[in-house]
């Protein structure tokens, strides 16, 4: 049998969960136990999993020319996703997926920049 072939276009995002004992009230300030900053976005882990199942995959969709966005591209490429149609713009900042979870439980929001995305 062939090895498929898939083609993902969607989000490449940073996930940053923080993890602190309660979820924060409106106003109020928190200190977190622990932060993680992991490579995300619908899109870009629909194509990590496909590559990971043995699929051919790429991605195509954009980041911004930050540090973030080197993590996610390098994360494709170590994941063995082809990541020549992602988009670097420049000037612009990667999409982010802040969050905040306790025991089991995950409040998430997420921030888009202008790039494709």
């Amino acid at each position: 049998m062939s090895r498929p072939n898939l083609v993902v276009i969607g989000s490449l995002n940073m996930d940053i969960i923080v993890k602190s004992p309660a979820f924060p009230h409106v106003g109020e300030t928190l200190l977190g136990e622990n932060v993680q900053f992991l490579p995300g976005g619908k899109g870009a882990n629909q194509a990590v999993a496909a590559a990971r199942l043995g699929a051919g995959s790429t991605m195509i969709g954009a980041v911004g020319d930050d540090i973030f966005g080197q993590e996610l591209l390098s994360s494709l490429q170590r994941n063995g996703v082809t990541r020549n149609a992602v988009k670097q713009v420049p000037h612009a900042a990667t999409g982010i997926a802040p969050s905040c979870c306790r025991a089991g439980t995950t409040a998430l929001s997420s921030f888009r920049e202008p790039t494709g995305n």
